[in-house]
Parts: C-alpha cells; structure tokens; sequence
C-alpha cells in the first residue's frame, strides 16, 4: 500500500517521516507510532499520529475487499464470458454480491450447463485469470489480476433454486433456513430440499430444489428478496406477511442532486436535463457546489443567481422534463451552512452536505448535523457521514438522534449511489425508515456515466427495507412540489 494513498499523511508527511524519521514502509510506520518514535518530527504530534495509525488500519482493512460497482462489473464479465462460450441453461451471481453489500470479499458465481467441462475450462481460461487456485468439473476457483477470488460452481438444473438459495444467503439466514427444514421433518442443503434427515439415499428425490421460490414455498414461507436474507428480522415479517416491497430502479423518477460545468459536473445545464430525461426522470436538480469547496469551483451568492436564472430559462425552454434550481450546499463545522437563509429561500431546492471537517468527535458531528437539517430551508441532507471507502472513515454521529431530527422537520436523508460512498449506509438507512424519515436516492452525477450509478443506490435501499413509499425520488410530480413545499410551510417561511 502506497503511503500517498494513507489519509492525513501527504506528500509533506510522507516526506517528513522518510527523511527524518527512518520509515521506508507502511510496517515502519505502524511500529515507529506504536512506539512513539515520531513523535518529535515537525507537524508530527500525538494527535495527528493517533489519526494517521486510525487511517493506516482503515485503509488496509478497506483494500482487502472490493467495492459493490466494481464487483458488479467484474461478475457481469465472467457471465457474459461464460454465456459466448456457449451451453449456459442458467447463470447468476451470487454470496454477498447478490444480497447486495457495499463491498465484497470474493465472487461467486453458479451456473447449470449443457457441459459442465466445456463451461469450466472456459471459466479457468479467461483472459483476466492470473493463476488458478482449484480444478474440478463442479467447483472451480481463480484470482484474477487485481487479487480478487472468483468461484464457479455448476449444478443440475433441478438443484439450481436450492444452491442459488445456498450460495445467497448469510450464514446467519441459512442456519434459520436449515433449522426451520428439520423442525418439519427435512433437511435442506445446495442441492435441494429433502424428506427425513437419511443424506445416504442416493434415490431419494428432492422435494423442492428447482427454483428458489419452490423452496421457501416447501418450507411454509414466500420468496425472501436476496437484500433481506441478513437474519435481521425477515422472518419474523414472512411470518405476519410483512415483508417490504422493495424498491426498484425503475421506480426512481428523479434525480435531486447533480452537478454540471457552473462548479465541477462536465454537463451543461441542457446535456444534464438530456440524460435525465433519457433515464425516464421527470424531474432534474441542478445542486451544484457552494464557495466552500474551492476545488469544486462552487458558486458565491451573486453567481448561484446568475446560474439560477440560467435554470429556470432552461426549464421554460425544455418540454419533458422540470429542472430545478437549487444548489448543494456545504455544512460548516458548527452546523450553519455556505448561504445565508435569504440566498436559499430563492431556489427550489437545497441539497446540505458536509464536505469538510469530517473527523470531528460524534458529538460534535451530531450537533452539527441535526442543526443543518433544522434549517427551514434545506430538503435533502447529501451524504451525511462524509464517508468514501477505501479514502476515509467519514463522521460517525448519533445516527439515532439524526433520523429523529430528520423526520420530525420533514429532511429526506440521502442514499448517494456513489459506489465509493453509499452514504447513508444500509443499517443508518434503514433506521431512519424506522424513524419516519424518508430517503432520497441519488447519483450526485457530474458526468454522464454517474447516472449508471442509480442501481447501487437502490440496492443500498433495498437492504434497508426501503419500498417505494419512502422515497421521495420516487414521488409523482404534483407530490414532489408538494414534498419541497412542506418543509418551508411546516416552518412558516
């Protein structure tokens, strides 16, 4: 690991503990602060290298699993590979993957083929393979380049519901799963659904094993959705016919955060509208940044109105499609944000998120949180956590206390489908659905591509249980105006 890529350290810093202080290697560095002996170096006090030391675990805790985009992409290629080489009966992905999670440990991919053989030597000989770890016409493993684990397993066709239900579920899900079989006299594995517990019949016939369905159906219950078999509370929903009505990508109507060349987007305001409407949006936010974020090139007072103006003459030259204009803007550290109140009572939407001062202590992160989303003006708390994985922990507030604040001033909390960020994350999304709070699903697009990254977002949400009903991306347009003119009516301004 590159000590460039540590937070907190840099190039002075890396600099600095190099010449002065010895260190050659991430390990060199782990043990120096461990013993104390930077701690004399310019900028280096005990503070800072308490952070760095956080950082260095964070970081080589986060490169030994992959991100859900990336994970996605790569399973999509081992499928499309292993479909040209013909004979693929059925083919998914799934473990982890499936279910959804911000970040994989390996692949796993099942299959059922014409030729098991054929479909495994072309699994082992693909391009991206660097070695194979294990052989066999059933089970295949590699690591691609890159360090990445990919399994192949090939069954029958009237196994695949009960493998795929198998290789799906955590463990936590399949012990429930496999208790609840013998309770009722069967025994459950990948390859099926059986009667009585003799696994020496080799003439038995499975039950149930074809479909997934068919074998929750065995077992007394409907089709558990794969983000929901994280044994946190399913089947105590199955059991009262509660369980959710997850939310789809296509269910997602518009986009209420994204950015275009007046700050840092690559889009202009008409392209944005463009691919927004494309994706069957009937609403599009222009956010772009306040002046905090320099970097970003964002927007004083007197050019958020010139752009402003910008948007609301292209929304009256665009048919389709409503463009809003609004802005995203930065949460200080005290909680008080960029614009004063009388600059964000001019536009129709405000997107409040923090981008800097994100190590501050959970209290403190709390307060300044709960003040943003206390603002009469602001609808949507963007990314709330300030976390990007694999690059920095981000805030770690009372996330009880926020989604409490949340939906008692009516502030939708963000999902932003940013696979380096999904923040919130599923379990902070999930307890603000519990809170009342509703989510907001967006890609904080600033090129075209972003908009591809929608389906991470819903998958975030739907391991949160989130349905529809709890989304306001996913609100009719008369319901949308309605929603952004709540808050400023419950408020009185």
């Amino acid at each position: 690991m590159d000590m460039l890529n540590i937070p907190g350290l840099g190039p002075k810093g890396v600099a600095t503990v190099w010449k002065q202080g010895g260190v050659e290697t991430i390990d060199d560095l782990k043990q120096k602060i461990d013993n104390g002996e930077l701690t004399d170096l310019p900028r280096m006090g005990e503070k800072t290298l308490a952070k760095i030391r956080k950082a260095i675990d964070f970081t080589q805790k986060s490169s030994q699993r992959i991100l859900l985009g990336e994970a996605v992409h790569l399973a999509h290629s081992v499928i499309e590979h292993l479909r040209a080489a013909g004979g693929i009966r059925k083919i998914n992905h799934a473990g982890s993957l499936r279910r959804g999670r911000e970040t994989i440990g390996d692949i796993d991919i099942l299959a059922c083929c014409d030729d098991p053989q054929h479909i495994a030597h072309a699994f082992r000989g693909m391009p991206m393979v660097d070695h194979v770890l294990f052989s066999g016409v059933t089970k295949n493993s590699v690591m691609i380049d890159g360090g990445v684990q990919i399994d192949l397993r090939i069954v029958p066709e009237e196994s695949y519901g009960a493998a795929l239900m198998y290789f799906t579920g955590s463990k936590e899900h399949n012990i429930v799963l496999r208790e609840r079989a013998i309770k009722q006299g069967m025994r459950l594995n990948e390859w099926g659904l059986w009667r009585g517990d003799d696994e020496s019949d080799d003439n038995a016939q499975p039950l149930a094993g074809a479909t997934e369905s068919e074998v929750y159906e065995a077992l007394g219950l409907p089709l558990i959705e794969p983000p929901l078999r994280e044994h946190r509370g399913e089947f105590e929903a199955a059991g009262r016919d509660a369980l959710p009505k997850l939310v789809r990508t296509k269910d997602i109507k518009s986009e209420l955060h994204a950015h275009t060349t007046a700050s840092d987007g690559l889009m202009s305001i008409d392209q944005l509208a463009e691919v927004a409407s494309r994706h069957g949006f009937h609403t599009i936010a222009v956010t772009d940044h306040s002046s905090l974020t320099g970097v970003a090139h964002g927007l004083d007072a007197k050019r958020l109105a010139k752009h402003a103006k910008a948007v609301r003459k292209a929304n009256e030259q665009t048919d389709g499609i409503t463009i809003l204009a609004g802005a995203e803007v930065d949460i200080l550290a005290d909680g008080s944000l960029d614009y004063p109140d009388d600059v964000l009572a001019e536009l129709d939407i405000v997107v409040a998120s923090p981008h800097v001062a994100l190590t501050l202590d959970p209290a403190k992160s709390t307060t300044r949180l709960i003040r943003a989303v206390e603002n009469p003006y602001v609808h949507i708390l963007g990314h709330p956590t300030g976390r990007a994985m694999r690059m920095r922990e981000g805030m770690s507030p009372d996330i009880h206390q926020l989604v409490e604040a949340a939906a008692r001033t009516g502030t939708a909390l963000e999902i932003n489908a940013n696979q380096v960020r999904l923040d919130l994350r599923d379990t902070h999304a999930r307890a603000a659905i519990e809170a009342g709070a509703m989510l907001a699903i967006n890609t904080d697009a600033h090129r075209i591509n972003d908009f591809d990254n929608l389906r991470f977002g819903v998958m975030t949400a739907r391991r949160a249980w989130a349905e529809p009903k709890h989304v306001v991306n996913c609100l009719t347009p008369a319901k949308l105006t309605k929603w952004l003119a709540a808050k400023r009516k419950l408020h009185g301004v």
